[in-house]
């Protein structure tokens, strides 16, 4: 079992940087497939980007491609997402996410993994 700790969020004017953590404990790390997914009021939750084992694949929402950046330290056992030119519509709780036996071709579906952590905030103002 792996447990995982969002930080990073908080209040940033569109166009502004913030850049998100997952620090995970528990098993191996890097035999975990990583994820960020987000929610806004109303909304279901949704891909935002992910991340093979090794760090070598990284995959995103059209809708923050160019923008956002996934990246991950498996010797500090912690995945980043890096948000550039944030937007209103980028307004939503964020989640990391976690699993040892997703696929390429699932790695996008947010029922296909085990663990999650509790969300952090992230809120762009115009």
């Amino acid at each position: 079992q792996v447990q995982l700790v969002e930080a990073g969020g908080g209040l940033v004017q569109a166009g502004g940087s913030l850049r998100l953590s997952c620090a995970a404990s528990g098993r191996t790390f890097s035999s975990y497939a990583m994820g960020w997914f987000r929610q806004a009021p109303g909304k279901e939750r949704e891909f935002v980007a992910a991340i093979s084992r090794s760090g070598g694949s990284t995959y995103y929402a059209d809708s923050v491609k160019g923008r956002f950046t996934i990246s991950r330290d498996n010797a500090k056992n912690t995945a980043y997402l890096q948000m550039n030119s944030l937007k209103p519509e980028d307004t939503a709780v964020y989640y990391c996410a976690a699993d040892s036996k997703i696929t390429i071709a699932t790695i996008t579906r947010r029922y296909e993994y085990d663990y999650w952590g509790q969300g952090t905030q992230v809120t762009v103002s115009s």
